[in-house]
């Protein structure tokens, strides 16, 4: 982060947290876990430090998706019939505290991550801040984190993207989603990252400028890619307001086809390497993972993952564009339960309705990030930036150029 160490008090901070969190249900604040006390008991800690002792990250509350083990916290895995106590903390995890990062708890996951929505077994399901009385799905699944930002209880959240996991959530709760580039090889699909309410706020908890990049050739795609769906009238106007925005900016902006990409046979090899991630999983399992894992088999599914590897070029041959510009969602956030109703094959398929551009970029390894719009009606609506032939930094860069028409909650 860019903030000077000192500059938060991390008693007063986690005072204003303890005050905001304490009328709120599990289903409202987004939290699996919660450790107030140990949290409350390290802020003091941490302010006792002198200033030239204080990390990068000193007083800020980050929590944790429970998918990541923090030592002395369940990590439930999206379940309760998966939960265990950590002994240990992840990398990450180690990283944090030694800057000065508090931990207050654990943001609720789906079952293994393995879904664009979040309803942990056994769990209670957070509900979208976004569409109060409405119950509906906050995304996932990073939804747990995305619901603690969007509530105002943290400014920033860990999260994990492995098939749009950090961009739906936070364009289903109006956020800033920044999945970063990732290295595509041995069907590596996952990346770590960060949900926040600014571009300012990503910028900095990955370590990037925020820098006007040169002149980008932009494609747009507004047609869905890797289902047939038809897309709401308010993601298609957030759409071509960004590309104005951007072709007024000076940047080329021209129309891509989805038809000159092969992109079911890329979802169809994306699908078998992330459901191979489940394919030796225990019982119990809910129905769309055992459904992942039945349809997986228990071969390494070594063509697809040759495909992915070679997705990179594939969308830089068929499009010939730096970056790819296209919807987040393609409607509104469903209800909670809505998924799940219609059966594994069912669901998997309104998920991929729901959300058909995001996963492209698991595939690649390029870097992406949703970004919420303002378009004039009672919600932010968000566009997607991908990188076709760019970088982190210039995702970014691209993405700050829109601050006249962003709608990011400060």
């Amino acid at each position: 982060m860019t903030t000077a160490p000192g500059d938060l008090n991390a008693t007063t901070t986690m005072s204003r947290f303890t005050a905001a969190i304490a009328d709120l249900s599990p289903a409202e604040h987004g939290f699996s876990h919660l450790d107030l006390e140990g949290a409350r008991a390290r802020a003091e800690l941490l302010d006792a430090l002198p200033l030239a002792r204080r990390g990068a990250w000193h007083g800020r509350l980050v929590p944790i998706k429970d998918l990541m083990d923090v030592k002395g916290m369940p990590t439930t895995f999206g379940s309760a019939h998966r939960t265990r106590v950590a002994t240990e903390s992840a990398d990450l995890v180690e990283y944090l505290l030694a800057q000065g990062a508090i931990i207050p708890g654990k943001t609720a996951t789906p079952e293994l991550g393995m879904t664009g929505y979040t309803e942990p077994v056994g769990l209670p399901a957070p509900i979208n801040p976004l569409w109060p009385g409405e119950h509906r799905t906050p995304g996932g699944s990073s939804g747990g984190a995305a619901v603690a930002v969007a509530r105002g209880l943290v400014d920033i959240a860990h999260a994990s993207d492995g098939g749009g996991s950090i961009r739906i959530p936070a364009a289903a709760c109006g956020l800033v989603g920044f999945k970063p580039s990732h290295h595509a090889v041995g069907g590596a699909l996952s990346v770590q990252g960060v949900i926040t309410r600014t571009l300012a706020e990503t910028a900095a908890a990955h370590n990037l400028p925020l820098l006007t990049p040169e002149r980008l050739r932009i494609g747009v795609l507004t047609t869905p890619l890797l289902a047939e769906t038809e897309v709401a009238a308010a993601a298609l106007k957030a759409v071509d307001l960004a590309a104005g925005e951007l072709s007024d900016l000076g940047h080329e902006v021209v129309s891509l086809r989805a038809a000159d990409l092969d992109s079911a046979g890329l979802f169809e090899s994306f699908r078998k390497v992330f459901s191979h991630k489940v394919s030796r999983v225990s019982d119990p399992a809910s129905d769309i993972v055992a459904w992942f894992r039945e349809t997986s088999g228990p071969d390494t599914p070594h063509e697809a993952i040759l495909r992915l590897e070679g997705s990179a070029a594939e969308l830089a041959r068929a499009w010939g564009v730096d970056v790819l510009l296209s919807p987040m969602l393609a409607f509104s956030p469903p209800k909670i339960g809505a998924f799940a109703a219609l059966g594994p094959a069912g669901d998997f398929e309104y998920q991929t309705r729901w959300t058909p551009w995001g996963s492209i970029f698991n595939m690649s390894g390029g870097a992406a990030i949703s970004v919420p719009l303002d378009i004039g009606g009672p919600r932010p609506v968000s566009i997607q930036l991908g990188a076709v032939r760019t970088d982190n930094t210039r995702i970014l860069g691209l993405a700050s150029q829109l601050h006249r028409i962003t709608s990011e909650q400060r």
